[in-house]
């Protein structure tokens, strides 16, 4: 039992590898039969089809995602604090060297052909969004952390797709500065690291 699910969490991880990087429509079965190392009959018999494993791949995804997020929010001193830290990260993400956007945010754009492929990425999406919202209504009345989750996801969002634009660090960090105010970006970047940002 405990190697079947090692095998299964393997297979998730190598296809959304794939999934994220070709994105859906250019994700043949034979790429996710050469990515998982599995035969046609075990992968059909698992997930039933390409839509099924797709689905399942991106739940995957979202889940690590979820988890991360959770994580540095539960463990943070100051709450706004731990969230410029996950943005800065995502900023820091669009510098890499082949950079790929978000496997969620790309899906949803992708499949907009697709409904209900696409309402199943931005359902993932929400559940992120929720997790955002649930800190912040520890701190904040439940309406404005909706609202303040929202622009978060909104602003994230923006870092992942403009993460592809030939621009520069300290130019993403002054837009997340200027369309998050309340964020304390002062105490979280000192001013020789927006200086270097490059």
């Amino acid at each position: 039992m405990a190697r079947a699910q090692f095998e299964k969490h393997q297979v998730l991880k190598n296809s959304s590898d794939a999934f994220w990087r070709l994105g859906y429509n250019a994700t043949s079965m034979q790429v996710i039969f050469e990515k998982t190392g599995l035969k046609p009959g075990s992968v059909y018999l698992a997930f039933g089809n390409k839509e099924g494993l797709f689905k399942e791949a991106l739940n995957y995804y979202a889940q690590q995602s979820i988890a991360r997020v959770t994580s540095s929010l539960e463990e943070a001193n100051v709450l706004e604090e731990s969230i410029c830290l996950i943005l800065l990260g995502f900023v820091d993400d669009a510098f890499e060297q082949n950079y790929c956007s978000c496997f969620l945010v790309k899906s949803q754009l992708e499949l907009s052909g697709s409904p209900d492929l696409q309402a199943y990425a931005i359902a993932h999406l929400r559940d992120i969004e929720s997790v955002y919202a649930h800190f912040l209504g520890k701190k904040y009345s439940m309406e404005d952390a909706k609202i303040k989750a929202t622009s978060l996801m909104m602003h994230i969002f923006g870092i992942r797709v403009y993460g592809y634009h030939q621009t520069t660090k300290s130019q993403m960090i002054a837009g997340l500065q200027s369309g998050l105010p309340w964020l304390p970006w002062e105490r979280m970047i000192s001013q020789s690291q927006i200086d270097n940002a490059h």
